[in-house]
C-alpha cells in the first residue's frame, strides 16, 4: 500500500482524512498505525468504519482487473444486443463477486463469473454478459 493519507468514514458522517504512520501485512489484510490513534482502545473507536483512499494512492488495475468503484454506473447489455441496467454495485459472495444491475424498478444480480462476463469496456462504460439459463428470469 502506498497511501499516506486515507479517510475513515461511518454513520452519516463526514469522511475524516488521516496520515498513515505505518503499514504492516497481516494474515489476509493489513494493520495500519493511524496519526492520533495511539491505542488499541482508541483503535476499536473506529471498527465497522468505511476506509477509503485518494484514487491516486491505488495501483494501477491489470488487463483484466477493475476496481469495484470503477463500473457502477456502466451500462449492462447481453451478448444478443438487450439492454438489462446499469451497474449499481458489487459485493463478495466468497465463492465470486455479485454485480446489482438496476433498469427502473428491476434488480438484477450478475455473478461476475468468466461463463457470464465477456467483456468490459472502460471507454464505452458497458459490460457485455452472456446469461446463463435463468439468470435474467423473475
Amino acid at each position: 500500500m502506498k497511501a499516506q493519507e486515507l479517510y475513515l468514514e461511518a454513520h452519516g458522517r463526514p469522511a475524516e482524512l488521516r496520515a498513515v504512520e505505518a503499514v504492516q501485512e497481516h494474515r489476509s489484510g493489513v494493520l495500519l498505525k493511524l496519526a492520533g490513534i495511539d491505542t488499541r482502545t482508541a483503535a476499536e473507536t473506529f471498527v465497522g468504519m468505511l476506509v477509503s483512499l485518494p484514487e491516486d494512492a491505488l495501483s494501477p488495475a491489470g488487463e483484466h482487473e477493475f476496481y469495484y468503484y470503477e463500473i457502477v454506473g456502466f451500462r449492462v447489455r447481453t451478448t444478443s444486443g438487450k439492454d438489462i441496467g446499469t451497474i449499481r454495485e458489487t459485493f463478495p459472495t466468497g465463492s465470486n463477486d455479485v454485480w446489482v444491475v438496476v433498469d427502473g424498478t428491476r434488480e438484477y444480480l450478475i455473478p461476475v463469473i468468466a461463463d457470464v462476463v465477456r467483456t468490459i469496456d472502460r471507454t464505452a462504460h458497458t459490460v457485455t454478459i452472456e446469461p446463463m439459463e435463468g439468470l435474467l428470469d423473475l
